[in-house]
């Protein structure tokens, strides 16, 4: 694919959560000229700020963002809406003469962005108002439960409490009869919609779970607990999106007297390596990543200086 003014090139940073991309895509944004977009579902959120690892104001500074602090917590936010500011986000960059620098991220506004939106059958009310008693009576957890029955990779990245998206996987397996996850999978063989050099941050294993505990043990002393306290008292409250954060849902439950703190900081260790292993299995949907392979002790600066030649050599082969 050529890049034109409706479709310019970007680059593209992946990496699990946790595995350094915001520390590195500053510097290689500097040296790319890049403006950076965020593909985050949470980072869109204000002043939810140490549980998303949201990049600090002086970095904000130091580089140009998009796509972070767009939205109240109490709002909803979707996949269609990301993607509509993303695309005027990156066309804006290119008009300024810059580079587009997409760091991801959420796999499915990734997904979106890159290969459009998956929008499957209409709605069935009637399915869904039956769906909805069944949650009153036996639970979400029951209902989770059959959608792993039905469709194991969806539930494996749906969260048990998100009712909304359990309602539209159950939905399209009942009007289709084939998984939600495998229609999604067609985004595998379309075109991507913009011509992106894509790279990617790739750590062993240990060291990526050592770095995820570390970063919620950080999280935790800069504060997080009086960060969703002070969001759940907020007149407007928190929508039921952005009380399923990961980090923020666990705490939740621990400052309404679910779990006890200890615990509630396991959870999210656990939750977050699980949401690492559910990122590394949507990036091999991009079959052209130059990933590069890290170590515990390399530098920012080594990782930034090695993405580069990436890019480079990404974009004199297109």
């Amino acid at each position: 694919m050529q890049p034109t003014p409706e479709t310019p090139s970007i680059v593209l940073l992946l990496g699990v959560t946790g595995s350094g991309k915001t520390a590195t895509a500053l510097p290689l944004a500097e040296r790319l000229d890049a403006e950076i977009v965020s593909v985050d579902s949470m980072q869109v959120y204000r002043r939810m700020d140490i549980g998303t690892a949201k990049p600090t104001p002086g970095e904000r500074r130091q580089v140009p963002h998009h796509l972070i602090d767009v939205v109240e917590p109490s709002e909803a936010f979707s996949v269609a809406r990301f993607v509509d500011l993303a695309d005027g986000a990156i066309a804006e960059i290119a008009a300024r003469g810059r580079m587009p620098l997409t760091v991801a991220g959420t796999p499915l506004y990734l997904m979106g962005l890159m290969y459009g939106m998956f929008e499957g059958p209409s709605a069935d009310e009637a399915f869904r108002a039956d769906l909805s008693r069944r949650a009153e009576h036996e639970g979400l957890p029951a209902l989770h439960a059959e959608l792993a029955r039905v469709d194991p990779e969806a539930a494996a990245r749906i969260h048990p409490n998100d009712y909304k998206r359990i309602e539209r996987a159950l939905e399209v397996y009942h009007l289709s009869g084939q998984p939600l996850s495998a229609q999604q999978g067609q985004w595998d063989a379309n075109e991507m919609r913009y011509p992106a050099t894509v790279v990617g941050i790739r750590r062993e294993k240990d060291d990526a779970s050592r770095r995820i505990n570390a970063r919620v043990k950080a999280m935790i002393q800069a504060g997080l607990v009086d960060e969703v306290r002070s969001l759940l008292d907020e007149p407007d409250g928190l929508s039921e999106q952005a009380r399923q954060a990961l980090g923020y849902a666990e705490i939740i439950d621990h400052l309404q007297g679910g779990t006890g703190l200890e615990e509630a900081v396991e959870r999210i260790k656990i939750h977050t390596r699980r949401l690492a292993k559910h990122q590394r299995t949507w990036f091999r949907k991009f079959r052209t990543v130059r990933w590069l392979d890290v170590t515990p002790d390399e530098t920012t600066s080594s990782i930034c200086g090695r993405l580069a030649e990436l890019v480079e050599a990404g974009s004199d082969e297109g």
